[in-house]
């Protein structure tokens, strides 16, 4: 759908929905009008995974090809007709014109506290890069030159933007706007910071003991209250979430990158996905392998669901394989696949009388195969019914270099166990020095300055080069985001 044209006819709310949020442990449907559609409202404390999952009918997205091919350079209003955001606002009576003028009004103030708004960012190959790793090509996506210096602004942009649209739909009363809330210890705190201060809106940042003094700075610059969370004894889980937890319960709005506590915080942080599929179509070119590094999920879970979008869109062939990369500071995702991976695995066997793979990539080929899809079904099933059996806060203190995905729990695990288990990938545990190594060679390869959280997904790939699991013939793809705050 083209949104240079001006046009404001609005979509009346007879038609079909084309984009719904539904919740994959209960099932519980979002309404298209709901203010909030950012927590499924059953979850109360019960052992499902209460996650909200977008369900895109792809068939009713108008002119599908033309976004991918088009030349709109900012993603929220290139990618428009794939954002829930959008087609829920549109259902309700917000016009093309309205959509447009809000999101260019919204990114306008987002340059004048930023010094530029959002734009589509680079992807493409880097020679040395793929010369270190041994492969044929290694894609980069470039995101530190994004908003605040990361992809974490995507997200948040996505859920402000919603915000906007339920005020003029007259969902959200103008006048009653409640604070919002984010749990951070650096990249998404200052990127809802920034997309806050444009938005003239109130931000609460929950932020750890450790957390560095200039990001601190930054945001009270931005106008942020800063609130410090020390770990409490007999308290299990990151307290700044929990403290998070707590403003959410006095009614503040969840403006996080935590997609189990705001479910629209995926939709923003497709476009990144989506801006792959555009580039991998207009060099007729593929990739079989993405690395994401992974604390709470979100950056995973949205790369992964927007490239299954592009996919059933046709704009890719087919997902590549999805390997999630985590320290040996804190893992609870690779914990969390081992786990349900072990008990489909199991189930299998138990069934066929097969002995169980050793390795595992010889493991995850077997998970990926329609032979197991019924058992990987069921597994999946299980794990959303009985979240604690598989992902829990990590038991100690985490802590690396690459302290941005230190998280204690994987909130977004599941969609991102669910995207390994489909494409035959499986999470990676880098050590310290490993992680020190790809941002050496980040730096070199870039010259400029990402943070060891940013290319900790190069770590993974060169992790899977050093055990001889990399195909000399194939094209990897990794996400360097995150600068050097010093």
């Amino acid at each position: 759908m083209a949104l240079a044209d001006g046009r404001s006819a609005a979509t009346p709310a007879s038609e079909r929905v084309v984009s719904e949020l539904v919740c994959r442990g209960c099932g519980h449907v979002v309404a298209a009008d709901a203010p909030r559609p950012f927590r499924c409202p059953n979850a109360d404390g019960d052992d499902v995974d209460h996650v909200l999952r977008r369900r895109l009918h792809a068939a009713a997205v108008e002119k599908a090809g033309e976004v991918f091919a088009g030349a709109e350079p900012n993603p929220f209003l290139r990618y428009a007709p794939l954002l829930h955001g959008y087609q829920a606002a549109r259902h309700g009576g917000l016009g093309d014109a309205e959509w447009r003028v809000m999101v260019e009004v919204l990114d306008e103030a987002v340059a004048t506290v930023n010094g530029h708004g959002f734009r589509e960012t680079p992807f493409g190959t880097d020679p040395l890069i793929a010369e270190q790793l041994g492969v044929a090509e290694a894609w980069v996506k470039h995101e530190w030159g994004n908003v605040s210096g990361s992809h974490k602004g995507r997200h948040l942009m996505g859920v402000m933007l919603w915000l906007q649209a339920a005020e003029q739909l007259g969902l959200e009363p103008a006048g009653e706007r409640p604070p919002l809330a984010i749990a951070s210890c650096g990249n998404a705190a200052l990127a809802a910071a920034v997309v806050a201060q444009a938005a003239q809106r109130r931000l609460e940042v929950f932020v750890p003991t450790h957390a560095n003094p200039r990001v601190l700075e930054r945001l009270s610059i931005l106008g942020a209250h800063l609130h410090t969370c020390p770990r409490q004894a007999g308290e299990a889980g990151d307290p700044c979430y929990l403290r998070f937890r707590d403003a959410l319960s006095r009614g503040a709005v969840p403006f996080t990158c935590q997609g189990n506590e705001n479910g629209l915080t995926i939709d923003g942080g497709k476009t990144l996905a989506w801006e792959m599929a555009s580039a991998l179509e207009r060099h007729g070119s593929r990739i079989d392998r993405v690395l994401l590094h992974v604390g709470g999920g979100a950056l995973a879970a949205s790369v992964i669901e927007g490239l299954r979008e592009a996919r059933d869109l046709g704009a890719v062939p087919r997902l590549p394989r999805v390997h999630a990369v985590q320290t040996k500071g804190a893992y609870p995702l690779a914990r969390a696949y081992e786990l349900l991976s072990r008990h489909i695995l199991g189930r299998w066997a138990e069934e066929s009388g097969e002995p169980v793979p050793e390795t595992a990539a010889e493991s995850a080929a077997l998970l990926a195969t329609t032979e197991l899809r019924f058992f990987v079904d069921e597994g999946l099933d299980h794990a959303s019914s009985h979240r604690s059996e598989f992902m829990w806060p990590w038991e100690e203190e985490p802590h690396s270099i690459a302290d941005g995905i230190l998280d204690d729990e994987t909130y977004d695990w599941l969609a991102v166990t669910e995207g390994m288990l489909e494409t035959g990938g499986w999470p990676i545990v880098v050590d310290e020095e490993t992680l020190r190594r790809a941002n050496a060679l980040a730096r070199e390869a870039t010259a400029t300055t990402p943070c060891h959280t940013g290319t900790a997904g190069l770590a993974g790939a060169l992790a899977l080069s050093g055990d001889g699991a990399l195909d000399p013939a194939e094209s990897v793809a990794l996400i360097v985001s995150g600068i050097e705050r010093g």
